[in-house]
């Protein structure tokens, strides 16, 4: 059985390319809504004109359909609430040194 938690280990292990640090550490994932086998995952990006915002979606997607029990993954990028540096985990502030 999908759960939030072993979706949300799986994108640990996405990155923005720009950024050293995993999505779910830098707070852009806003919510996973999990119907039987098809996933749908809300999240933003750091800004509006993100010129890999469509390589990070692929990269989620994929993160996502490949866990057993996954049918399909649909990623939604909204820009509400905005994305600001005060979303980013304890653990992400430490990684870009921010702590």
């Amino acid at each position: 059985m999908v759960t939030e938690d072993f979706i949300i280990k799986a994108l640990r292990k996405v990155y923005d390319p720009e950024i050293p640090v995993n999505l779910v550490d830098l707070g852009l994932i806003y919510s996973i809504q999990i119907d039987a086998e098809n996933v749908v995952v809300k999240m933003t990006l750091t800004a509006t004109g993100c010129p890999m915002h469509s390589v990070i979606s692929q990269n989620v997607k994929h993160a996502v359909e490949e866990l057993e029990g996954v049918t399909e993954a649909q990623v939604e990028i909204v820009w509400d609430p905005p994305w600001n540096p005060e979303m980013i985990s304890p653990e992400g502030r430490v990684a870009l040194g921010m702590e």
